[in-house]
Formats: C-alpha cells, structure tokens, sequence
C-alpha cells in the first residue's frame, strides 16, 4: 500500500495519504509522526462536518475530488473498460488496502475508536456543505462493504456518473480567486423561484431560456434589468438550486476578473456540465473600457463559441455602458452616431432581456402579505400593511427587497 505506486490518484508526498501509508508500513511508529497526522484528520473531519470512521471519509474525499482522465470519463459515459480502467484497478488496489487498515493495530496508547467513530455532535454550522457531506458518508459506508477491489471500483465510478467529479461536479455554485482558478462557494442561499413572490412573467421567460439550454438547445446569454431590490439577483441565485441536478453550474465573476475569462473558457468548455457565467450588478462609466473586452468575449473572436456557456447579467441599467446627453452634441467627434452605436453594443449581445420594474402599491402589499403568510407572522392584514406602509416611506421605497427587510424587522422583535 505504497502511494507513491500511484498512477492516476496521485498526491502530494505531504499529504495525510502519503504521510499515514508512510506510518502503517514502518514497524517503529514514530508516535510524534502519528499523533499529528491524527490531529490533522480530526481537524480534517470538523471542518468539513463528517462522521464515523474519519479515514474512510478521508480516502473517499480524496477519490470524489480528484479531477483525473479516469474519473472525468467516468463522470461523462460511466466505465468505458480500455486501459485507463486497468490502471484505475491498480490504484484502487492501494487505495483499498489503505481504506481497509485497522487502526487498532497501531501500537500506542490511544483508543482509536475516536477516529473510527467519530461524531462532532450538533454543529451544524461547521458542514461546509451538507448535501456533499452526506453524499461522501455515504459512499464511504457503502465502500466499508466492498468484498473486493471491482467492487470498490464500481461504487466510486457509480458515484462520478450519478453525482459527477471534483469541485465543478459536486458543487453548484462557484466563484474565481484572483489567479482565475474555479473556487466552489460550499454555503449558498437556498432559494426557488418560487420563493420571488410575483414577477410571473419574468420568471417564466428566465426558466424558459434555461430549460432550453441545459435540455442542450439552442438558448441565449440574459439580460435581467431594472429597479433596484426586484429580484434579479435571486432569479439568477434560484437557477443554482433548480437545475443543478440537470448539469448546470453557476460561477459568478466580477468585473475586475474580466481577464480571466479566457481562461476560465477554456477550463470548462470540455466538461460535461452546462455553466452560467453570472454577473451582478454589471454597468460601466464610459471611461472604463473592459465593456470592449467583455463583447469580445461573449460573441467576437475566431474560436467557436462553448455550446455548453452561456451569461448571464443583472444591472440596474438597460444598456450598461453610462450614456450622457452630451453624446448626441459632440463636436468634436465627426461620428457621433458611430461612438452612440458602440456604447449600445455590449446590451444587444444578451439575447433575452428580462425587465424588472419595481413593483406597484397593491403588488407591494401582495408581497408583504405573501411574506408574512410564509414566515408565520401573527398579524392582521390592516395591521401589518399600515406598518410596512410606515417601513417603505422611511426607507428604500416600493420594492421586494424592502418588504423582506421590513418581515426582517418583526421577526427580529419576536
């Protein structure tokens, strides 16, 4: 159970993987060596909220994470057979017999039943996602029960075609570090659009143009715009949660990240997911200049655009780029209508464009009523609507974002 015969599940020599195959074939254990590659397990398993025996948690980690030519096929056709199959069988072959050590036989004094059954009690707020947790608990339960290593091979490839592989595979939700690179978002709000009370129309055009496109035809990158507070944002955020068990992925990029999105093009285009790049709150001045970038990008170029990409954009503005009135007086500038025409451009590239208007006095008593039905606030309809009438005026105006914050309120006074 050497994990440097690994080929394709390979790790960092300084992993717990490496360091813990390093302790089980040393006959003197090095109880300094032990103890913190312990520690290290114990910390592994609160954080990411697991339970029962951390080591097989920690090997079925390893197995669902690891992005490999295996594993990423697997996720896309199931087991194919061919070479990659035998070479997967020899490292599962190591990754068995080191997901079948028994502790116990470790000579030191320390009860490893507190590795092997494990329970970090009630605290929820340390899942760093319970749904992927639960998920890897599980497999790692059922992998206990492999009688040999096909067996174990098929319970893990059984899991890449079901649930997918790596971050892009078991996440819904991603955002970009400052190096471009793909970061999950393990906590994410858990909405429907359901949840969006009103805004019928505008739902039914969003959902229309995303069944079309994670149901693999042709659909257009969406523009949702209008007042502040509305629900677009939630719209975008509600697409995560519906469609994440038809392949989309949602990775929200800021403007600043622009750069980067080439490159986060390029490391998506070939998996077998559909994603939305989600931006919010997109607008500019008309002396930045990273709109000419983002056109580009969205339709320009000689590479074909990814079937499987699509954008997504809130704003408070209809076409984005600022426009002043001085833009149709310009004498300086022999084309005006040219210099209008581009500022225009960047907004007729989303080929939806979904209006939220803020939302009519009787929509705005709907709203707060629907809120208080839902989160069982004891009030009579006069009574709560003659206070969120108070609220608005004193505070953000007729919108759905200031309902919330108002049911916010009474909820915090009980």
């Amino acid at each position: 159970m050497n994990t440097e015969e690994l080929l394709l599940y390979t790790e960092n020599e300084d992993s717990l993987l490496c360091r813990f195959s390093n302790i089980f074939r040393e006959e003197d254990v090095k109880k300094k060596e032990l103890y913190y590659c312990l520690s290290n397990l114990v910390k592994f398993g609160a954080n990411h909220g697991f339970y029962g025996n951390l080591w097989h948690c920690y090997i079925t980690y390893i197995m669902v994470y690891n992005e490999n030519p295996y594993s990423v096929d697997c996720e896309m056709k199931g087991n194919t057979g061919g070479t990659f199959d035998e070479l997967a069988i020899h490292d599962f072959s190591i990754l068995k017999e080191l997901f079948d050590y028994d502790f116990n036989e470790l000579d030191v004094d320390f009860d490893m039943n507190l590795i092997t059954n494990f329970s970090d009690g009630d605290n929820k707020d340390k899942v760093f996602n319970k749904r992927i947790r639960d998920c890897i608990c599980d497999l790692s339960e059922n992998l206990e029960k492999a009688n040999d290593t096909k067996e174990f091979r098929n319970l893990v490839v059984d899991f890449y075609k079901h649930f997918g592989v790596g971050i892009i595979g078991l996440h819904k939700a991603f955002r970009l570090n400052d190096n471009g690179d793909i970061i999950p978002i393990t906590r994410i709000t858990h909405v429907s659009l359901d949840d969006l009370v009103g805004y019928q129309i505008q739902k039914d055009k969003l959902t229309q143009n995303t069944n079309a496109f994670v149901s693999g035809r042709k659909a257009n990158n969406c523009l949702l715009y209008g007042d502040a507070g509305t629900g677009k944002s939630t719209s975008i955020k509600a697409l995560a949660n519906t469609y994440y068990d038809d392949g989309l992925r949602i990775i929200e990029v800021y403007k600043h990240q622009f750069q980067n999105l080439n490159k986060l093009i390029s490391n998506i285009k070939n998996r077998n997911y559909r994603f939305i790049i989600y931006m919010d709150d997109l607008s500019f001045e008309d002396f930045e200049i990273e709109y000419k970038y983002l056109k580009a990008v969205i339709e320009g170029g000689l590479e074909k655009k990814p079937s499987n990409i699509l954008i997504y954009a809130t704003s408070n503005r209809r076409h984005l780029v600022r426009e002043r009135s001085s833009d149709n007086f310009e004498y300086d500038d022999l084309h005006k209508n040219d210099t209008k025409q581009e500022k225009l451009s960047l907004a007729g590239r989303f080929g939806v464009s979904i209006y939220y208007g803020a939302p009519t006095p009787k929509e705005f008593k709907e709203i707060v009523l629907a809120l208080r039905d839902r989160n069982n606030i004891k009030m009579s309809d006069d009574d709560i609507l003659l206070e969120a009438n108070k609220w608005e005026l004193s505070h953000n105006g007729l919108s759905g974002r200031t309902a919330q914050q108002f049911i916010d309120y009474l909820l915090g006074l009980e």
